[in-house]
């Protein structure tokens, strides 16, 4: 991996254990994007994505439009004021210019008429940005996810989660409500205010480089896991790191969850000797129902072989 994705990579640990936690913390710089080296290689997968598996990765319910149109103005706004040699934006009332120097495209249309864009609002902006973008709409006293541009997911179904509450989505996550865990992070997401954005990380291993890692294609990527042995780890392992921010819209009073999806060899990661040496005590300290939901038991132990090896 090229030394500045190294050094810009989002590593997610803290000491040599780790349990599931909110682990939100106040944006320092409230951005709802990144933008890295991969942009116009991740962007073109998206496109690609989105337009041969549609209902895959787009989904969404009709009385969510006015938050889409949100999501667009959020995220139009930061690209052109955190990359405006990238980005630019002209608001003239409703009347909108937006311009991707990036990959040479401009549109003109009406904010709020989805008449003048070629794609819901919430497909549109998605469609240039690296990011997956999740939107929970705040009803019945709870919050529930009601459509979202999904890519790049770990493991989940957009399609099948559709309408869900935020406790339900999370049921799976072993310990999640045994712990309560689920009761406090949904009291802090309801609390959330217009202006204060969160960000959080989440992390899990993978056999393989994919960033489409859907539910429906677990037969295509999944079996990989079976393949992972202490010579081939470095190679074929990899850190799945997704830098998630959370934004309440003000009009809507929904979230909007960007999802930045990274990926780390671990031979790549090996090659930091603090990085690895926590790594590895927390992998091997990893309690089993925490490595059986994330999927790293099958290869647990050859990936521990692999790290030990190169601790001495």
């Amino acid at each position: 991996m090229l030394t500045r994705e190294m050094d810009s990579f989002p590593y997610p640990f803290k000491g040599e254990q780790y349990r599931y936690s909110n682990n939100s913390v106040p944006m320092t710089r409230p951005s709802s994007i990144e933008i890295t080296p991969r942009y116009t290689e991740e962007i073109q997968l998206k496109r690609n994505l989105l337009n041969n598996y549609p209902e895959r990765c787009f989904q969404t319910m009709p009385h969510t439009l006015k938050g889409q149109w949100e999501a667009v103005d959020l995220v139009t706004e930061h690209l052109a004021a955190f990359f405006p040699s990238q980005f630019a934006l002209q608001k003239n009332g409703d009347h909108w210019t937006f311009e991707n120097k990036l990959l040479g495209e401009a549109f003109t249309f009406t904010y709020g008429d989805e008449t003048t864009i070629p794609y819901q609002p919430l497909d549109f902006i998605g469609r240039h940005v690296q990011e997956d973008l999740i939107f929970m709409l705040e009803r019945d006293g709870d919050l529930h996810l009601d459509a979202g541009q999904l890519c790049f997911p770990a493991n989940w179904s957009l399609a099948f989660n559709l309408g869900m509450r935020f406790k339900e989505i999370h049921h799976p996550i072993p310990g999640f409500k045994e712990e309560e865990l689920d009761e406090r992070i949904l009291r802090f997401l309801m609390r959330m205010e217009a202006g204060s954005p969160w960000e959080r990380l989440n992390w899990s291993l993978m056999a393989g480089n994919k960033l489409d890692t859907s539910l429906e294609t677990f037969h295509e990527w999944g079996k990989e896991r079976k393949n992972v042995t202490e010579v081939n780890a470095g190679d074929l392992v990899h850190l799945r790191v997704e830098v998630q921010k959370l934004f309440r819209l003000p009009q809507s009073n929904g979230i909007l969850f960007t999802i930045h999806t990274h990926l780390l060899a671990i031979k790549d990661l090996a090659a930091n000797r603090d990085w690895l040496q926590q790594f590895y005590h927390i992998l091997k300290e990893l309690p089993e129902h925490i490595a059986e939901y994330k999927g790293i038991a099958l290869y647990q132990k050859p990936l521990l072989s692999y790290l030990k090896g190169k601790l001495t």
